[in-house]
């Protein structure tokens, strides 16, 4: 019985009914698109497209496999339908024994030992689905994921991801949404207080929608958590109430909406929904055309392209009792999987062999204040290609912060928030000053958030325990307790491991302060201390070298030879002034800037004594001028010149601030003198370690001992106390950041507000 092509009602479908829904989106799909095909005569101009259409209930395999004999007994060349994975298995090994095209587009369970050769399936492969879940995951680094799944087929559609902790460093959680009821609040109650905040949603839209309302009643619609959700239905969902919550929402969506002619086709599409009786509430958006909707359509079109190569064919009527196949059921498969169509979900193509999917795109959206927005796209052969740019991630985040109140972490801290100094009481920011006030202030006016500061409840920077666990400002900002630190908070690596900082407003390193040593009493011969004993020695030996030489020179010559009785002309005796002693006293009369009563009077004498009141001249001008410079400025003599000095020395106590990032740095320090310094810390942790920076000052100003801190705030403390200064250089080289738990929320604020920085800054030493 064979009937021509062109008499046949070429296509069937068998689709699924419930209860509140006697017609589902893939029948009106599937009626919209052979009307479409009808109505525009461009694809088939020739032909006329019939269809007939058998119900089912859900779940009934049973009525499924004879209703798909009824409708081959009466010649089909394809069949469509149903959706449901028991009714699927039982349709396809009856198309696959009589070789009929059948036409999937609903995620099908994968079998191991899959035969059947007849079908197709417009749906994307789960496991690609899972790859492409597992390059997100990726892509945003997440180190710890929960997977919550709503029935079995959710953990093979993940399995790629759930596999990942083998392959990758990633913790996976993996739970169950509540069968039967809908409440999945005591489930979310948990998440919460286990600070689960990256989670993968496996639903349908139905349950997507109802899922969303109970995170928003239970305050977990806020930035700090991500929810990826498999459903290709997030676009369509109604998600109007959370676009200014800032919560990180995404997904993946199969429609090409950005092409104006599957525009146009899902504009016509809503127009007809909008005008059909209203349907239960299911959270779509009104008329908003569905993924399984799209693929139906998509179907529809590429069979009917087949068709269009398949005019010499002829339809069989075929038996289910028989096994006798319908002989152009080969050729008309191949034709099919041959087909190529840029349809609303993309071009489409298949593999030859399983009737797969291939080549296909995924665009990844994200939940904006504007609505659903493209970021990437990934494709099952390229893979993940994200398109969000950094400079409108930056935009979306100042947005977000807008207008919005946060509560912000920090620490008393000289100068950076300092206790405002006033005559009236003062309640709230009111109460406090200082760099890190300022610093605060300029990143409110350029995100236009509110704030409300808050100090830490013990006191403490963070710090990690053996246990893994934090303490300070970094445990309130893991808790949520705070959406910001803003304190002189350094970066450090491990605090990196558990929030985020934005770039460093501060640069500084660690040193060592000290108290100036006393100055030491003059003692009786303290005069002497302008020139060393050497020079002190040279010029004695000099004075008394000159003496000799003007002694044994005024004896040769005569011109210094006298008569002592210049009555007496002719008197034999003659005397000579310049015996040894008068000599030495000369030039010591020099030396001391004094007259000697003694003249030379012969030329070469003259010459030896002027040469000496030239040296003279010089030593004493050398001396008056480094004696005046030694009675002003008393010599300061330090025990300690750096950190080796302190390592080699146990006399001196020095320590840091406990739990804060200096007495981190040597703690995890491997350099063998700042090892050594850490195990003189430790063993000495309850005089060593100080509480906070003023207790470690006062230690200073009162007993023998050095504090290892910031050099900033070494410099801030020793231009207020004239007794107290630093030591040596920089130990290490680090920066104050703002902390956030806020993924990259932050970061761009320092940049925007560098010149806000540079003037405070400025500022810093006086603040």
């Amino acid at each position: 019985d064979n009937i021509p092509w062109q008499r046949v009602p070429q296509l069937r479908g068998i689709f699924e009914t419930v209860e509140n829904e006697p017609v589902n989106v893939e029948e009106l799909a599937f009626k919209f698109a052979v009307t479409n095909i009808n109505r525009n005569r461009t694809l088939m101009p020739n032909t006329t497209l019939t269809y007939d259409i058998q119900r089912i209930n859900l779940f009934d395999s049973f009525e499924a496999s004879r209703r798909a004999c009824d409708q081959l007994a009466l010649g089909v060349a394809a069949l469509f339908g149903p959706s449901h994975s028991s009714s699927v298995s039982a349709v396809q090994s009856i198309c696959n024994a009589l070789e009929v095209p059948h036409i999937q587009t609903r995620w099908k369970h994968p079998t191991v030992d899959n035969k059947d050769t007849f079908y197709i399936n417009l749906y994307p492969d789960y496991a690609a689905i899972s790859r492409a879940i597992l390059d997100l995951v990726l892509y945003y680094n997440w180190k710890i994921v929960t997977v919550v799944y709503e029935d079995s087929t959710g953990l093979i559609r993940l399995q790629e991801l759930i596999k990942a902790p083998s392959r990758y460093n990633i913790k996976i959680k993996i739970r169950q949404l509540p069968s039967g009821n809908k409440d999945a609040r005591p489930l979310l109650k948990e998440m919460k207080k286990g600070k689960e905040f990256y989670v993968i949603f496996d639903c349908s839209h139905e349950t997507a929608a109802e899922i969303l309302k109970q995170i928003l009643s239970m305050g977990m619609m806020t930035e700090y958590y991500h929810y990826f959700f498999t459903t290709l239905d997030l676009f369509a969902l109604d998600l109007e109430p959370y676009r200014y919550s800032g919560v990180n929402m995404t997904g993946f969506r199969l429609l090409n909406i950005d092409n104006p002619q599957v525009s146009s086709v899902i504009e016509k599409w809503s127009m007809e929904r909008l005008q059909a009786p209203p349907k239960p509430e299911t959270g779509l958006l009104d008329g908003m055309m569905t993924t399984e909707a799209a693929l139906m359509y998509d179907a529809v079109y590429l069979v009917a392209v087949a068709s269009q190569r398949a005019s010499q064919m002829t339809v069989s009527s075929l038996q289910c009792h028989r096994h006798k196949p319908w002989r152009f059921g080969p050729r008309f498969m191949n034709l099919i999987k041959e087909a190529r169509w840029d349809g609303l979900t993309g071009r489409i193509t298949f593999n030859k062999t399983d009737g797969l999917r291939k080549d296909f795109d995924l665009d990844i959206i994200s939940l904006k204040e504007e609505g659903t927005e493209k970021i990437g796209v990934w494709n099952s052969n390229s893979g993940l290609n994200m398109t969000d740019s950094n400079k409108d991630r930056s935009t979306n985040i100042t947005d977000s912060l807008a207008n919005r109140t946060l509560i912000v972490t920090t620490i008393l801290e000289d100068p950076y928030v300092m206790y405002k100094k006033s005559d009236k009481p003062l309640y709230g920011n009111d109460r406090f000053e200082g760099y890190c006030l300022d610093l605060l202030k300029e990143l409110s006016n350029i995100l236009g958030f509110i704030y409300e500061v808050k100090l830490v409840s013990d006191g403490k920077y963070g710090a990690q325990n053996d246990k893994g666990e934090w303490n300070g400002m970094v445990k309130e900002l893991i808790d949520h307790k705070a959406d910001l630190a803003v304190a002189p908070l350094t970066i450090t690596y491990v605090r990196e491991k558990v929030i985020d900082f934005s770039k460093p407003f501060m640069t500084l390193g660690i040193s060592i302060l000290y108290r100036k040593p006393n100055g030491t009493n003059p003692g009786v011969f303290s005069f002497l201390n302008p020139l060393s004993p050497d020079i002190w020695m040279y010029v004695l030996l000099a004075c008394l070298g000159v003496s000799c030489v003007l002694f044994v020179i005024a004896r040769f010559t005569p011109y210094e030879w006298y008569n002592p009785h210049p009555c007496n002309p002719d008197s034999d005796v003659v005397e000579n002034n310049f015996t040894l002693l008068n000599s030495f006293w000369f030039g010591v009369g020099a030396l001391m800037q004094q007259g000697s009563e003694l003249m030379p009077k012969a030329l070469s004498t003259r010459i030896v004594g002027g040469i000496w009141w030239f040296f003279t001249l010089i030593i004493i001008s050398s001396y008056t001028a480094n004696l005046a410079a030694f009675l002003t400025v008393e010599r300061m003599e330090s025990p300690i010149d750096s950190a080796d000095d302190l390592a080699k020395q146990t006399k001196i106590e020095y320590g840091a601030v406990r739990d804060g990032s200096t007495m981190t740095f040597f703690k995890k320090s491997k350099i063998s003198t700042y090892e050594k310094m850490w195990a003189f810390m430790s063993s000495r942790q309850q005089t060593a370690l100080v509480k906070n920076n003023d207790e470690g000052i006062q230690r200073v100003l009162t007993t023998d001992y050095a504090l290892l801190m910031e050099s900033t705030s070494i410099e801030y403390v020793t231009q207020r106390n004239c007794n107290l200064t630093q030591i040596g250089g920089l130990i290490d080289s680090k920066g104050y950041g703002v902390g956030t738990p806020i993924v990259k929320c932050i970061n761009i604020c320092p940049v925007e507000s560098c010149t806000c920085h540079t003037n405070v800054s400025s500022q810093f030493p006086s603040a």
